[in-house]
Parts: C-alpha cells; sequence; structure tokens
C-alpha cells in the first residue's frame, strides 16, 4: 500500500476529520439516538485513518481505471501503427 496523496492533503484529511469527529460527539452526547452524527464519526473516524497512512481508497480507484484505460489505448495504437508499418 503506498502513499497515493500529499502531505498537506494528509493534513488537512486529519484536521478535518478531527473536526466532524469533535462535531458528531457533542451532538452525540445530547441526542444519541440520531442517526446523522453516527455517520459523521464514521466518515471523520475514516478522513483521519486516511490522513495517517496517506492512502485513499478512492483516490486509487479513480488513478487505476484512468491509468488502465489509457494502458488500453495506448496499447492498441501502437499495435495499429506498427502492423500499418510492417509492408509484407
Amino acid at each position: 500500500m503506498q502513499p497515493n496523496i500529499g502531505r498537506l492533503n494528509a493534513l488537512l484529511r486529519i484536521s478535518c476529520g478531527f473536526c466532524l469527529l469533535a462535531w458528531a460527539t457533542a451532538r452525540m452526547v445530547r441526542k444519541p439516538l440520531q442517526s446523522l452524527p453516527m455517520i459523521a464519526t464514521i466518515m471523520g473516524g475514516m478522513k483521519v485513518a486516511e490522513g495517517i497512512t496517506r492512502f485513499c481508497p478512492m483516490v486509487f480507484v479513480f488513478q487505476s481505471l484512468t491509468v488502465g484505460s489509457n494502458n488500453e489505448e495506448t496499447q492498441t495504437e501502437s499495435s495499429q501503427e506498427n502492423s500499418s508499418i510492417n509492408p509484407s
């Protein structure tokens, strides 16, 4: 698992994640049965974890999708160029 986000991005994710966790914790103390603070707690925890590990699964998925499609297009273009160059 290689880092796929930069240091500044990681620091922002950690800061925003802790802010979201603090807000959600304060809301859950007042009204513990609401679902929005629980969802916010999970999302805040995910952002803190992404910042600490400097790995974002969504960035990884989007990079693999775009790199995979570009490689396939490049391979088909290069194979077409090679076949048209060969006169035999």
